[in-house]
């Protein structure tokens, strides 16, 4: 075996990668339909960076390493509050609408399917969603991407409002007084 491999196989397994969806797609050519499968990966590090990516292929194995590879590719960094995000957001993608809404520690994932998939491979811990409007499992997806990157660090929002950073923390983290 060759030493650059198992540092590529190292490098492989520290990744969070899951299947969400495998579709069967089919485009209409003169002779008949043309059958290929589109498969939808999310791949995370579990401690903040998560990828989603898109592979269409005649054959499954063939789809789900483009899609890996994609996911891989298109990481994004997202701001966490120690288990959780830092405050609530809606995000829209295509006809698919999800609210991702912070949850004190020791909640768990509140999320079903795609929004799940998402948000663990993230790093997401403890978290309250709902998903509106559309149930397509790559657009539901996308929205939770598109949720989770537009979140905003607490000490930058705190800044842009002229507050505090302890007056926008979760009530849950803010100290009672008396």
């Amino acid at each position: 075996m060759r030493p650059d491999f198992r540092e590529r196989s190292e490098e492989r397994n520290e990744f969070d990668e899951r299947v969400i969806d495998i579709a069967r797609v089919a485009k209409v050519v003169k002779g008949g339909r043309r059958f290929s499968f589109r498969v939808t990966v999310v791949a995370g590090d579990n401690r903040g960076n998560v990828g989603l990516g898109m592979g269409k292929a005649r054959g499954v194995p063939d789809a789900i390493k483009k899609a890996t590879e994609r996911a891989r590719r298109n990481m994004q960094s997202v701001p966490l509050a120690g288990t959780t995000i830092p405050h609530e957001v809606v995000a829209k993608h295509g006809g698919a609408s999800v609210m991702l809404k912070p949850a004190s520690p020791g909640t768990g994932v509140i999320a079903g399917g795609a929004v799940r998939a998402v948000l663990e491979a993230a790093g997401v811990r403890d978290i309250l969603t709902k998903s509106l409007g559309s149930a397509n499992v790559l657009n539901v997806a996308n929205a939770t991407l598109h949720g989770l990157r537009s979140i905003k660090l607490l000490e930058e929002e705190a800044a842009a409002r002229g507050k505090s950073p302890a007056d926008l923390k979760p009530f849950w983290e803010r100290k009672r007084h008396g």
